[in-house]
């Protein structure tokens, strides 16, 4: 199975593959995808997955900026993650390390695949095709996915060759590799209002 069997398809079978170029020619209040060519419906967010990616993302951003780790970006930000036919994604948050990042072009994609990123799943994200945005970052060249599950109040971390490790809310996120003494509670990220 692939990602586009379980994301809403707007392009017709039939009708040429798009590029991240006619991505961007889109209206801004446009909230699609490429995957492969194929335009792909980005799922609406609830609050909840606002509020648990902004807690995360504040702790890990401020981390980030405070040690001059690098640039950071904030939710859908589009990434071109392959090329022809283009790939490019907008994850709820991403990192790139500064020994990788040598300037931010003013217009346009990124065309590479950051060093971090954050996923959280909405209720209405079906499981399979979540499962598979994350596969897709990794194979990009991704080293960490942080995939939060708000529901099971759990945070499952992906890294690139190895098998996933979930955090419940008794646990400590940590990111040694990535961000060396960066550390956040997960009773911190799940706790109530």
């Amino acid at each position: 199975m692939n990602l586009l069997e379980d994301r809403t398809l707007l392009a017709a079978p039939g009708r040429k593959l798009y590029t991240a170029e006619d991505l961007e020619r889109l209206p801004s209040d446009a909230r699609y995808e490429l995957i492969r060519g194929e335009l792909c419906l980005m799922p609406n967010n609830s609050a909840e997955h606002g509020f648990k990616t902004a807690t995360l993302t504040i702790h890990a951003g401020y981390f980030i900026e405070e040690n001059e780790l690098g640039a950071c970006f904030a939710a859908e930000t589009r990434f071109t993650i392959e090329g022809n036919p283009d790939t490019t994604m907008g994850p709820d948050f991403a990192f790139i390390s500064k020994a990788r990042l040598t300037s931010i072009p003013p217009k346009g994609y990124l065309r590479m695949a950051p060093d971090l990123v954050v996923e959280t799943r909405s209720p209405g994200d079906k499981r399979t095709a979540f499962a598979l945005k994350i596969s897709q970052w990794l194979h990009s060249g991704v080293k960490v996915v942080w995939a939060v599950e708000p529901a099971t109040q759990t945070l499952t971390i992906h890294r690139t060759g190895e098998l996933p490790h979930t955090l419940t809310i008794e646990d400590t996120l940590t990111e040694e590799r990535l961000l060396p003494g960066f550390s956040l509670s997960m009773r911190r990220l799940f706790r109530p209002i």
